[in-house]
């Protein structure tokens, strides 16, 4: 057993990596048995990495066609970030009121060291830190299935090479979104986290979608109106 997922594991990162630097570009075809040979594995742990692939939104699996690889386009990001609008924002709003010293402490660590990271342009390290800052906050919940979830939506897309650091916004942009955040949090006040949290996961998705968007292609400006409505009533 142990063998089995050290394989699937090492298939898995293999994977991963060639998707994300182009080398198996969005939608190229492959099948199990020619991966399986170019790997040098057997195909089971090739089976299982594809299904944690899929599980990404990395790959489709079409039935007697193999494995597809997809690329990530607008309607991917705005469907990943309603979602998390819709998890994050409340639970921002939840945080300024359960959050105890501890907590706050260690969320105001965290801004530090996003800071940091952030002035050293160490991407790898940045890219660590906002994971930990919305774990944090999804912590707050005391909803371990709200904090995987989190979790999953932001991986389903940064796994796929896709993020603003360094691209459509300076690392230090995102720091100062997430010390808005952590402030308001500090402050008692769910208001103003909330509307914190809101603004920080509405620019990254809109800056990402206009990255990823075909030549042409249109993002609306006012894509999270409609989910910001809903939350204005739910946290009201």
């Amino acid at each position: 057993m142990t063998a089995r997922t050290t394989a699937t594991d090492r298939v898995f990162a293999l994977l991963r990596e060639r998707i994300v630097g182009g080398e198996l570009p969005a939608g190229s075809q492959h099948s199990i048995y020619r991966l399986a040979d170019q790997l040098e594995v057997s195909r089971t742990p090739v089976r299982e990495a594809v299904l944690r692939l899929a599980d990404l939104g990395l790959v489709e699996i079409e039935r007697n066609r193999g494995v597809r690889v997809r690329g990530v386009t607008v309607a991917d990001v705005r469907e990943v970030f309603e979602l998390r609008l819709l998890l994050e924002v409340p639970t921002a709003a939840a945080a300024a009121t359960r959050a105890d010293e501890a907590v706050r402490t260690a969320i105001a660590a965290n801004v530090a060291a996003t800071r940091e990271h952030g002035a050293e342009g160490d991407e790898a390290g940045f890219t660590a830190v906002d994971r930990d800052f919305h774990a944090l906050v999804a912590e707050t919940s005391g909803n371990q299935r709200l904090r995987d979830e989190v979790a999953r939506l932001r991986d389903s897309i940064q796994a796929r090479g896709v993020s603003t650091f360094g691209r459509s916004r300076p690392l230090s942009e995102v720091a100062g979104e997430h010390a808005a955040v952590a402030d308001a949090i500090a402050r008692r006040s769910p208001a103003e986290a909330a509307a914190r949290m809101a603004d920080h996961l509405e620019r990254t998705a809109t800056l990402l979608m206009g990255q990823v968007a075909a030549t042409g292609e249109d993002v609306d400006p006012d894509w999270a109106r409609d989910v910001r409505a809903a939350l204005r009533l739910s946290t009201e």
